[in-house]
C-alpha cells in the first residue's frame, strides 16, 4: 500500500524504513517541525522523578545543558519509544508507562507520593493531555518545562499533493491529535476533502481519530497506543484487500 508518513523528522524516515521491509510504499509528508529550545529553564533541584511524554522531549534535553543533572534522576516514559529515547540518553532507571496521557498519570500516582518531592515534566509547548492537573489534583507538585515546539506546516509536500490529487495514496499514518488536526486543515486548504474520503487513517488513538472524522475517511484505531500496533493494522488491512 502507498502511506503518508505524517510524523516530524527523524521518526518519519524511521518509520518509512519500518513500513518499506513489510512491503509497503511509504510518502514522507511531515506535517509538524520540531524547535528545541536549548535555553529553557529546567529546575530540577528537589525534584524526586522527570515525566516524559514524547521522544522530543528527551531530544531536547540532550542539548539541553541540565542534561548531565537530569539523567541521574528516575524518568517515567509515556510509552515504549519515549523510554528507547530515554535510555539511549543515559536514564538508568526507566518506568515505562501505558501510552496513554491519563493511564500514565494514573501509574504515577501508583509509583510515587506527593511529600517525596516535586515531579518534573518535560514537554512541548502543546499537550493532548493536561498531565500537570491531573496530578495536582492528587496533591503532587508538578513542575512542567516546555523544551521544544512543534509548527504545523502550512501545507502539504509537493509528491503528497499531487498523489492525493490522483487519487493514489491508500493511507495516513497520524500519530498525534496535533498531526491530525493539521492534516484535515490542510486537506480542506487544498480542496482534497473528496479525495480524502476514499483514505484510511490509520490512529495512534481515539483523541487521533476524533480530529479526521469530519474528512469522512475510513478510521482505524490501533488497538495500543504503539507505533507496532499502527504497522499491525496497517498489515491487517493490506491482507484483508
Amino acid at each position: 500500500m502507498r502511506l503518508l508518513v505524517t510524523r516530524p523528522e527523524p521518526d518519519a524516515s524511521r518509520e518509512a524504513e519500518l513500513l518499506a521491509a513489510r512491503g509497503h510504499q511509504a510518502v514522507l509528508a511531515p506535517l509538524l517541525t520540531i524547535e528545541f529550545d536549548r535555553d529553557a529553564p529546567l529546575q530540577l533541584a528537589g525534584a524526586q522523578a522527570l515525566l516524559a511524554t514524547s521522544g522530543n522531549a528527551l531530544r531536547a534535553l540532550a542539548l539541553h545543558p541540565a542534561r548531565e543533572d537530569a539523567i541521574k534522576l528516575p524518568l517515567l516514559a509515556v510509552g515504549d519509544a519515549t523510554a528507547g529515547e530515554a535510555q539511549a540518553l543515559g536514564f538508568a532507571d526507566v518506568t515505562i508507562g501505558p501510552g496513554t496521557g491519563a493511564k500514565f498519570a494514573k501509574l504515577i500516582v501508583r509509583e510515587f507520593e506527593p511529600g517525596r518531592g516535586a515531579l518534573v515534566h518535560l514537554s512541548g509547548e502543546a499537550v493532548a493531555f493536561d498531565l500537570k492537573a491531573a496530578l495536582e489534583a492528587q496533591g503532587f507538585t508538578v513542575r512542567r518545562f516546555v523544551l521544544y515546539r512543534a509548527i504545523p506546516s502550512g501545507a502539504l509536500p509537493d509528491e503528497a499533493l499531487s498523489l492525493l490529487k490522483a487519487g493514489e495514496v491508500d493511507g495516513v499514518i497520524l500519530m498525534s491529535p496535533r498531526t491530525a488536526k493539521t492534516f484535515a486543515e490542510l486537506v480542506a486548504r487544498h480542496g482534497l476533502v473528496t479525495q480524502a474520503s476514499g483514505l484510511v487513517c490509520y490512529c495512534l488513538s481515539e483523541a487521533v481519530a476524533e480530529a479526521v472524522r469530519p474528512l469522512g475517511s475510513k478510521i482505524r484505531v490501533a488497538a495500543r497506543p504503539r507505533e507496532e500496533d499502527i504497522l499491525a493494522l496497517v498489515d491487517s488491512e493490506a491482507a484483508s484487500s
